[in-house]
């Protein structure tokens, strides 16, 4: 079982390091496939691809912020984040399929 870290913010890095959140791999780009059963996945992923995760077996753990609007789109610091109430919150993601 591998638990992945997923972001490409130096800033969810190390607040990922200052909350002790274990994990084996941080990548900056998830391709679905590498997952397996029994993994888990901690970023903030687009919901298609959160649902993929769990359609995989493996749990997703979103990394949650209460983000006011004039900090949206810039690079957040690890004290920011914690200002921010950054927070990881595992969801079950599955894609509703139309019935034919």
């Amino acid at each position: 079982m591998t638990t992945f870290f997923v972001s490409r913010h130096p800033g969810a890095l190390e607040w990922a390091k200052q909350h002790d959140i274990a994990f084996d791999q941080h990548i900056t780009h998830l391709d679905p496939i590498r997952v397996s059963p029994g993994d888990a996945v901690i970023g903030s992923l687009p919901v298609h691809l959160a649902a993929e995760v769990c359609t995989r077996g493996a749990r997703y753990f979103n990394l949650s912020l209460d983000l006011p609007a004039d900090l949206r789109g810039r690079e957040l610091d690890a004290a920011t984040l914690e200002q921010c109430t950054a927070r990881l919150e595992e969801y079950r993601v599955e894609h509703a399929r139309e019935k034919e």
